[in-house]
């Protein structure tokens, strides 16, 4: 028998990867809209796509931090009002929702890992947006919403850090990178296996609704990332230099402490998942990854003029 999944935001740096995912699973039936095809904004536009599928994932968001502070009103349109639409079309037609959410809802004011039932307290607008969705899911969908908060993203399919590292280090001999913000360096691949996976065990019964953290095990800053990066890639780690938040102001504040904790996943028998510097290992061992060490070494290694 065939399973219905609908993938929203499916051109994003997530939302490519879940497709690739969830393509390769036998009997999965995959339909991925991009934002030019879908406007989740759109009640009408949203139920009309969802009608007929027995799985939603979504990976559909306004992603400009900064850019929510200077527009708070229309990014909350899609992180907040947006998954609304989204949830009121899955309550009407009884599929299920896995909603993506962001470590962002906390304050980032504490020394342990957040757990999933931690209070929500946003220090920007951009958390403010994500936590209204996360509130419309739990309301509309308290027995058939998945809430799973990530946080510092990287991938094959669009701009992230690690990318930015590797691309840096052909040009400069040096990098800045902050040391005193603490998260969770994700890998949209093993997310994408990891949202697939919660589907799954949903559709079976074996998984409780609520919310769940999908970071990696562990912990880093950006400098330790960025060393981490180099070292694999068979840089200099010594290139990279740690600074404090302040050398790169931005508009929107960023929660120093961004762990999260990762007791829900037992629920539904699933594994966390694995370490970040497993999950980076892996990671620059693939596509696109593989050819930015390559340049990246090759670049390293010619003379400065």
């Amino acid at each position: 028998m065939s399973t219905e999944w609908l993938v929203t935001g499916a051109r994003g740096l997530l939302g490519q990867d879940v497709l690739a995912v969830l393509a390769a699973h036998p009997g999965a039936v995959v339909t991925g809209l991009g934002r030019d095809q879908l406007d989740i904004t759109d009640p009408v536009a949203v139920r009309a796509a969802v009608t007929g599928h027995r799985v939603v994932v979504n990976c559909a968001a306004w992603t400009d931090v900064d850019g929510a502070e200077r527009s708070e009103a229309e990014a909350t349109a899609v992180n907040g009002t947006g998954v609304r639409h989204l949830a009121q079309a899955c309550a009407d037609s009884g599929a299920l929702l896995l909603h993506v959410s962001t470590d962002y809802v906390f304050p980032g004011d504490s020394r342990r890992p957040y757990p999933e039932d931690a209070p929500m307290a946003p220090v920007n607008a951009y958390g403010r947006g994500k936590a209204a969705g996360e509130r419309a899911v739990a309301e509309l969908l308290p027995h058939t919403g998945y809430i799973v908060r990530t946080a510092w993203l990287y991938g094959a399919h669009g701009p992230n850090f690690v990318a930015r590292m590797l691309e840096l280090a052909s040009r400069r001999e040096t990098l800045d990178v902050v040391a005193d913000q603490h998260g969770q360096p994700t890998w949209s691949r093993a997310l994408a296996q990891q949202l697939a996976a919660l589907g799954r065990a949903a559709l079976a019964g074996q998984a409780p609704a609520g919310t769940y953290h999908g970071t990696a095990a562990g912990r880093a800053t950006w400098y330790g990332l960025a060393r981490e990066t180099f070292r694999l890639a068979g840089l200099d780690p010594e290139r990279i230099r740690p600074v404090g938040s302040e050398k790169f102001p931005r508009p929107a504040a960023r929660p120093a402490f961004g762990v999260l904790g990762h007791g829900n996943w037992a629920r539904c028998g699933l594994a966390p998942l694995p370490r970040w510097d497993d999950q980076l290992t892996a990671a620059l061992a693939t596509p696109p990854f593989t050819a930015l060490v390559a340049a990246a070494r090759t670049n390293s290694a010619r003379p400065s003029s």
